[in-house]
């Protein structure tokens, strides 16, 4: 199998639960890491999927890794390699097929529940469940873009997810690990406590997101269990399990 490529930003935003995931499959993978001196391949030729994550910056920032990461997606669109962005990813995929990135009806940090789509693509990305809990850490969010479907939305942000055929942009951190998640609650940005105290529905405390892996973050590995399995597969990996 041709390895997976991973596009990262930030040296604090690896690809965490999806590298374990890979790994636990033997899948290969590529991570790129602009942040740690790396450059973005400049084609996807060599790879059978591509998974872009996060990072604190806005995806409207002039940095030409974010406009890299937006051709390679366009790329992977036009040639029918499977795509998967991560929050930031996501945007970067909203972006590059056309829609617009700006800030967030709400700011969303720690676990919050989304509403699956009621349409074929939700249920096959997301399950049958309607209504699910996943760990959230943004301030802006994606339009759709023309021709996707949505598939998961809730009322601090409505568009949580879409599908572009074998494509799926997430606003949320499906990828999320114990480890990262302390990470993360370690080292707080400047934007985190005005957040907080203006919008506590929707951010939460440390102390909320720490204990609420406990009581999540399993149900949480499950969901990208199923979103990982059918992004391979859209690669034409049938043996993933």
């Amino acid at each position: 199998m041709k390895p997976v490529l991973v596009l990262q930003h930030l040296v604090n935003d690896g690809p965490a639960y999806l590298a374990t995931w890979l790994g636990a499959r033997r899948v290969p993978v590529a991570v790129r890491c602009t942040e740690a001196g790396d450059q973005f391949p400049g084609s996807l030729r060599g790879f059978s999927a591509l998974a872009i994550l996060g990072g604190a910056m806005s995806a409207n920032d002039d940095m030409p890794s974010l406009r890299q990461a937006e051709a390679l997606v366009n790329e992977a669109v036009r040639t029918g390699v499977p795509a998967l962005g991560h929050c930031l990813g996501g945007q970067l995929m909203a972006r590059a097929l056309g829609a617009s990135v700006r800030t967030s009806p709400a700011p969303e940090v720690g676990w919050q529940t989304i509403d699956r789509a009621s349409n074929d693509a939700a249920r096959a990305w997301l399950g049958d469940a309607a209504r699910l809990t996943v760990f959230q850490w943004h301030f802006e969010a994606f339009d759709l873009p023309a021709g996707a479907q949505r598939v998961a939305g809730n009322a601090a942000c409505p568009n949580q997810a879409f599908a572009v055929g074998p494509h799926l942009a997430m606003q949320f951190h499906i990828e999320i690990d114990l480890p990262k998640l302390q990470a993360w609650s370690d080292a707080l940005d400047d934007g985190y406590a005005p957040a907080l105290a203006a919008s506590p529905d929707s951010v939460q405390t440390v102390e909320a997101m720490r204990q609420g892996a406990g009581v999540h973050l399993a149900a949480h590995h499950g969901l990208a269990d199923r979103i990982y399995r059918r992004w391979l597969n859209g690669a034409g990996v049938d043996f993933i399990k």
